[in-house]
């Protein structure tokens, strides 16, 4: 996926005006926020840890994006 170089970039890259999205819920309610970056990247995070940031080359985002909608991670019961 991402070059060494690119996640390098991609982590020294300041979001601290990064605006965060996420599925309507409560205050209370843990979810998963994402943040659209630029070129395509997207660093995502959990609402009740928010200083825990990952961040994705616009590749990576695509790749996992196209194996959810493949099913690739639906639950098994």
């Amino acid at each position: 996926m991402g070059t060494q170089q690119e996640k390098d970039e991609l982590y020294a890259m300041d979001i601290s005006g990064a605006v965060w999205e996420s599925a309507p819920g409560g205050p209370e309610d843990e979810r998963v926020e994402i943040a659209h970056l630029p070129g395509g990247a997207v660093a995502m995070r959990n609402s009740k840890d928010p200083d825990t940031v990952l961040r994705y080359t616009a590749a990576e985002w695509r790749a996992f994006v196209l194996g959810v909608r493949d099913g690739e991670f639906d639950l098994r019961s």
